[in-house]
């Protein structure tokens, strides 16, 4: 079993999500998927505007998810705390995740100690699919 974590706010679910999910988990022959949704504070830092659900609320919808494994809350400050406590194998990040954790990823696992090995998914239709347009 390899342990695949991606992470995302999920105010809502959609098409372009379960693609997501569906390309994490064809990162292995046999994958279990942690999710990590984003606080409400960390993702109101990173957007600049708060999420439309409470925490709670996408974990939860996250959590009940068939192609999920795991769900569970990310940090509130930095990201390496909630990571070392999953133990994921692989890190999957979404074709449009960026950004001061992002950017400085790999170097912090290596830092860390935490031997993951980081991969970047591919976009489904993201004229279509985007939370951000979809809202």
């Amino acid at each position: 079993m390899i342990r695949i974590m991606v992470f995302g706010t999920f105010d809502m679910i959609h098409e372009g999500h379960e693609d997501f999910f569906r390309q994490a988990r064809s990162l292995a022959s046999e994958p279990y998927l942690i999710v990590s949704v984003a606080r409400d504070v960390s993702a109101a830092r990173v957007k600049g505007f708060p999420p439309r659900r409470a925490e709670n609320e996408r974990l939860t919808a996250i959590a009940v998810h068939p192609l999920v494994d795991q769900a569970m809350l990310g940090d509130e400050i930095g990201y390496l705390e909630h990571i070392a406590e999953a133990k994921p194998d692989v890190i999957a990040l979404g074709y449009d995740q960026d950004g001061e954790y992002v950017n400085n990823l790999e170097k912090d696992l290596r830092e860390a100690n935490l031997a993951i090995t980081v991969a970047r998914l591919k976009s489904y239709l993201p004229e279509l699919y985007k939370t951000s347009k979809l809202a």
